[in-house]
């Protein structure tokens, strides 16, 4: 397996079936969790980055080497939307000493709203979506964490703020 193709689909699991995307999300969790363990908000921030890049430079290898637009096993993309989507929760985590995985509830409505937005592809999501080029295989996903990560603040601030739970 070539390195792109190994670094695009996660290791291979972006060859799982069926939803591809759906299972790199997934992957992503644990991931996440591990990085957060180690070093906080700052390294899941920075592994966010370098997934982004890396995922920009491995989907443009995979589509050169004849593969779609936006080949369905290259999930290192639906990685690093995942990952943003759970800044939502890393970071206050982080800043405020709550140990992560107390705020579970966050996990599922990351994923669950990340998946949702990636599928759906509303406003912006779909706009990235129909970019040419690598970028816009990428941006899909980081838009749509993005809005995973709002998503989970509102329903958090709602939650405990307006309904004082």
């Amino acid at each position: 397996m070539k390195p792109a193709t190994l670094i695009g689909t996660v290791g291979g699991i972006g060859y799982l079936r069926p939803a591809p995307g759906t299972w790199g999300s997934a992957a992503a969790l644990p991931i996440a969790w591990a990085l957060h363990a180690l070093g906080g908000f700052l390294l899941l921030a920075a592994c966010t980055v370098l997934a982004i890049v890396a995922g920009v430079w491995a989907a443009e290898a995979m589509r050169r080497d004849g593969s779609a637009h936006d080949p369905s096993e290259f999930v290192l993309d639906e990685v690093a939307g995942q990952f943003i989507a759970l800044w939502a929760l890393s970071y206050p985590a982080w800043a405020h000493g709550i140990e992560i995985t107390s705020l579970w509830p966050g996990w599922i409505a990351a994923f669950v709203l990340f998946r949702l937005f990636d599928i759906w592809k509303p406003g912006p999501v779909g706009w990235a979506d129909r970019q040419k080029g690598s970028f816009g295989v990428v941006m899909d996903d980081v838009i749509a964490g993005i809005m995973a990560a709002l998503g989970v603040a509102l329903l958090a601030g709602l939650w405990h703020g307006v309904l004082g739970l």
